[in-house]
This record gives C-alpha cells, sequence and structure tokens, in this order.
C-alpha cells in the first residue's frame, strides 16, 4: 500500500502545477494604473470583455483598467513617448493578470468541448494541444507583473496599425518574425519590437504583442489581486 501511495504522489506532482519555489502575493503597493503612468496608452482590456479566446469575462478582472509594476511603468512610459513623436500610441490589451485569471484559463482549456471561440482565436488547432504547445499554462509572466501585450494605433490614419495578425492569436502567424507578412506589417511589427527592445523590454518568440521587462522586480512573485 505504501508503494500505491507513493506513486499516486508522484502522478499528481507531475500533473498539478507547483508553486513551491514562488511566491504568492496579494500586495498591490507597487504596482501603478496604466492609464496615470501612461496617459497617452489606449486601453482595450480583452479579459474585461467577450471578446477573447474563452468568450467570456475572466475571472479577476472587476474593472477595464491596467497594472503594472512601477518600473515596468516608468519604462513603458519611455516607449509611449517616442512612438507618440513618430505618430502612433501604444494600445494595452493586458498587462499585470491575476493568477486568479490564469486558473481560469486553465480550467477553461480542459474543457474540450467549449469551442465557441474557435474560429476566432486558434482555427488551425485542436484545443486538446494548448497545454501541450504552451499556449496555456499554469503560470503566467504577466502575474508577476511586468508584462504588457499592446499594439500600436496610428495617429494618422486614427486606427490599428495593420499588424497582420490579431492579439491573442493561437498559431504561427503570431510569430514576430512570420513569413507570410506583407512588408507594411512586418515593419510594424518591429517598430513595436524596436521600441519595446529599446527601453528595456524583451519579446516573446511566439507572440508579436508580448513584452517583459528585462530585469522585473519580482522574477520569483506571482501576484493575485484584483484588477479593479
Amino acid at each position: 500500500m505504501t508503494k500505491i501511495f507513493a506513486v499516486i504522489a508522484l502522478c499528481l506532482c507531475i500533473i498539478s502545477p507547483s508553486f513551491a519555489e514562488d511566491k504568492i502575493s496579494v500586495d498591490s503597493s507597487d504596482f501603478v494604473l496604466l492609464a496615470e503612468a501612461v496617459p497617452d496608452a489606449i486601453l482595450e482590456i480583452r479579459y474585461y470583455s467577450t471578446y477573447n479566446f474563452v468568450g467570456s469575462r475572466i475571472n479577476g478582472y472587476e474593472r477595464p483598467v491596467a497594472y503594472l509594476t512601477k518600473k515596468a511603468a516608468a519604462a513603458l512610459r519611455e516607449v509611449s513617448d517616442e512612438l507618440v513623436s513618430k505618430g502612433y500610441r501604444l494600445k494595452i490589451f493586458d498587462a499585470y493578470r491575476p493568477q486568479t485569471a490564469v486558473n481560469h484559463f486553465a480550467e477553461w482549456a480542459q474543457k474540450i468541448d467549449d469551442v465557441k471561440m474557435k474560429e476566432y482565436f486558434y482555427p488551425e488547432l485542436d484545443k486538446s494541444v494548448l497545454f501541450k504547445q504552451d499556449y496555456i499554462m499554469y503560470k503566467s509572466g504577466h502575474s508577476r507583473g511586468s508584462t504588457v501585450d499592446l499594439t500600436l494605433f496610428d495617429m494618422n490614419t486614427e486606427r490599428d496599425a495593420d499588424m497582420g495578425g490579431t492579439f491573442d492569436y493561437f498559431g504561427e502567424k503570431s510569430h514576430p518574425d512570420y513569413k507570410g507578412l506583407t512588408p507594411a506589417q512586418y515593419n510594424n511589427r518591429m517598430i513595436l519590437r524596436e521600441a519595446m527592445i529599446k527601453h528595456g523590454f524583451k519579446p516573446l518568440y511566439s507572440e508579436w504583442w508580448h513584452f517583459t521587462l528585462e530585469n522585473e522586480p519580482y522574477p520569483d512573485t506571482y501576484f493575485d489581486f484584483p484588477v479593479k
């Protein structure tokens, strides 16, 4: 019996997310509202709305606002100031993400039959592969407070810049260097990418919109206070 229980315990460790080496915190004292820290930014908080890959408002998003750590927000203000001088504003889709929201994504991903938003966000994928291919995970850098999802708003055309793909699309076309882009679409991605890197953010290889502050202040802490 002892051996049986040991095997069961080992299996549970393998399939369950572990935060043994990480800290969970509800302390929001080192966070600021992006609307105040980066006043030129436009907010389109997708997880407060129903237009996202789940198709409903995500747990933990109680208001359509965005937070970042003070350090990340200060760096993002530098990005914004530079891009405004070039005729662009930043549009923010998501920033700090509560662990509660990450849990909501994981619970949704396990409901294989819930595919109401498939045609918009993952038409090329079977939902069963979302964990395996790391589109859904039990922990997110967003919960550490210094990661932001964003795009460019062109002040000349008064429209979002054409990035050749939508935010949160699960597929190869979301890779920053996707080969199917037009020269204009690729250039728009690079304008955003280069400005973010210049001011201390590192990009993600699989998502053109995703950036994390290089020297984030809480690399081992996951926060879980609500966005409100």
